[in-house]
């Protein structure tokens, strides 16, 4: 249940306090999510689910990132602020 609340935040971006309680504390959620994210622990299961789909030839390595898909900040531009 533990992992289920943390995707269901990452997925959604609701504050830790709003995640559904089905899914425990949200407490308990923010400090596994922390503790892991700082011990690389998801980095690990990352590395091993992209291994595991590559080795099943699951991954097509050519990416497209356009401005669909990378979105800058509203003030990324650099104009100055009244004129």
């Amino acid at each position: 249940q533990v992992i289920n609340g943390i995707v269901f935040r990452v997925r959604t971006g609701v504050p830790w306090r709003d995640v559904p309680a089905r899914y425990g504390p949200w407490k308990t959620l923010y400090k596994r999510f922390t503790r892991w994210q700082e011990d690389g622990t998801w980095a690990r299961i990352e590395a091993m689910l992209q291994a595991d789909a590559d080795a099943a030839g699951d991954l097509d390595w050519h990416a497209n990132a356009d401005s669909t898909i990378v979105r800058a900040h509203q003030h990324a531009a650099g104009a100055r602020k009244g004129g």
